[in-house]
């Protein structure tokens, strides 16, 4: 497997991964997300891979077919009152193909984005995992990342 920066030739197989985020989001929490759909259109992806400041790299075999994607985030809070200016590269999405998981691919795409951020001069990296996502949560346990916060909810019937 390649890893590489994500190019408009990809867009057909990130899509094809958003949908399939989307649908472990909407079965763990209908509630909160909606059913076949995406997270980005097509423009907004091509918008989001010319932005050096949020970098999107896949995993491709020898075709070029994405078998696994990380959106990133550079963070950064300059002149706040209360947060350090530390750098971070915030993971927005990691997903790899649901036909081939369990192949160390997202594994190696983690690992990308670690060197990735080292060599950016990143102090750390983060991401959020919902949940109702408790595979995704012991994956990245198994990565070594722990929780610096917690988001908490209570449902209020209405």
């Amino acid at each position: 497997m390649d890893i590489r920066r994500a190019e408009e030739r990809d867009i057909e197989g990130i899509n094809k991964l958003l949908y399939q985020v989307l649908m472990v989001h909407h079965n763990g929490r209908p509630d909160l997300f909606k059913a076949n759909t995406k997270k980005y259109t097509d423009e907004e992806l091509l918008e989001i891979m010319k932005d050096n400041k949020r970098p999107i790299f896949v995993g491709v075999n020898e075709n070029n077919e994405v078998l696994g994607y990380a959106f990133c985030v550079f963070q950064q809070h300059i002149g706040d009152n209360v947060l350090t200016e530390i750098k971070t590269l915030y993971i927005d999405d990691l997903c790899v193909d649901e036909n081939i998981r369990r192949q160390h691919i997202g594994k190696q795409l983690y690992e990308y984005v670690i060197r990735y951020a080292s060599e950016q001069g990143c102090y750390n990296v983060t991401l959020n995992a919902w949940s109702c996502n408790p595979g995704a949560q012991r994956f990245y346990e198994s990565c070594g990342m722990v929780p610096y916060k917690v988001g908490m909810e209570k449902k209020l019937s209405l």
